[in-house]
């Protein structure tokens, strides 16, 4: 039975930016892009969190919410240096850490001594050390696998540990909202709910063939995770999946003549990105990505399609006419295929 801590650090920008400046407590603060140039909230703290400001949210309308909001730019030296002091407080007690961002990572602990091998007394002692040592606090979830812990990190958030042992897990999982499984988006969920399934426990009354012949290979993974099964590895060495650039106008694209306009600007800048791989690296799919003014938006990938500007504009083209509507994101990149995982898999044959 392994035992998986999964560490997320409390509103992490905005709790660097209050530890740095103590006049920022008790305020509503915010990490993010300016108002007036369409900026996004990367983060916010608790106070700002009361008056309805959220992540992804445009600034403009987190500062209709709270007109008191403090908007600071992001400080990314600050941020990494307090991640790489984390992770040396996490190396104390494994190497086999899976970091999710800078602010979050999966601890497979299972072979640690310390503390008599508890995961739970390990986790509180890395929310105390974390405090003790960054100033900020953390949240903790500890299961039997990644799936649980990470839901059990948000459960009793800011500076919570909450632990899910192996016995309680059929239980707790029976209750859960399939909302809350990993994959289950807002579209997949309402799916889910025309279907008469809004928990696990609904999910566990359907046949595995049915889920496999409703979600395809996904509904394997529904199966599995309605019944708290999740075997995924805590990977130690994370590998890029794909490499992509985006923008944000600061006025909307009109039309899809404008978003072919500024195509080119963005295939160099992925190309150049591409080119600072190393070599174990091969590019795979081209995908692309826009947001809509209304801040829907819609990706679009194609197996085979070269990487050129018109086999992007047929994408863009494609993309686009799922919404025709104004655009105020743009993206491109590609998929990744991991030559190291393709050796390795040919010798093992």
């Amino acid at each position: 039975m392994r035992k998986i801590i999964h560490v997320d650090c409390d509103c992490f920008y905005a709790a660097i930016e209050m530890r740095d400046d103590p006049r920022l407590a008790r305020q509503p603060v915010a990490v993010g892009g300016a108002a007036d140039r369409r900026g996004v909230i990367a983060t916010c703290n608790y106070e700002a969190r009361a008056f309805g400001v959220r992540s992804a949210m445009p600034s403009r309308q987190a500062l209709k919410l709270c007109p008191d909001l403090l908007i600071l730019k992001p400080r990314m030296d600050a941020y990494k240096q307090a991640s790489r002091d984390i992770h040396g407080i996490f190396r104390d007690y494994t190497e086999q850490i899976e970091p999710l961002s800078l602010d979050e990572a999966y601890l497979d602990v299972s072979d640690c001594q310390q503390h008599a091998g508890s995961a739970t007394r390990i986790a509180r002692e890395i929310q105390r050390r974390v405090w003790q040592d960054v100033k900020i606090t953390v949240s903790a979830g500890v299961a039997p696998n990644k799936f649980l812990a990470k839901i059990a990190s948000d459960w009793n958030k800011p500076n919570g540990l909450f632990v899910i042992t192996p016995d309680q897990v059929d239980a707790f999982v029976a209750d859960l909202p399939v909302g809350k499984l990993h994959g289950v988006g807002k579209v997949t969920a309402e799916r889910l709910a025309r279907m008469g399934i809004r928990t696990c426990n609904d999910v566990r009354q359907w046949d595995r063939l049915l889920l496999l012949r409703e979600f395809g290979s996904f509904g394997e993974r529904l199966w599995q995770l309605a019944r708290g099964q999740d075997e995924r590895l805590v990977q130690s060495h994370s590998r890029r999946q794909s490499v992509s650039v985006e923008h944000t106008y600061d006025e909307d694209l009109p039309d899809l003549k404008a978003c072919l306009a500024r195509l080119p600007a963005l295939l160099e800048e992925l190309e150049g990105r591409l080119g600072r791989l190393d070599s174990s690296y091969r590019a795979d799919k081209p995908f692309v990505k826009l947001k809509f003014h209304d801040f829907t938006q819609t990706t679009l990938e194609q197996a085979g399609a070269g990487r050129d500007l018109n086999s992007y504009s047929r994408l863009i083209g494609a993309a686009h006419a799922r919404g025709s509507k104004p655009v105020r994101l743009m993206g491109v990149g590609v998929r990744l295929i991991d030559l190291r995982n393709s050796h390795e898999q040919l010798r093992l044959f």
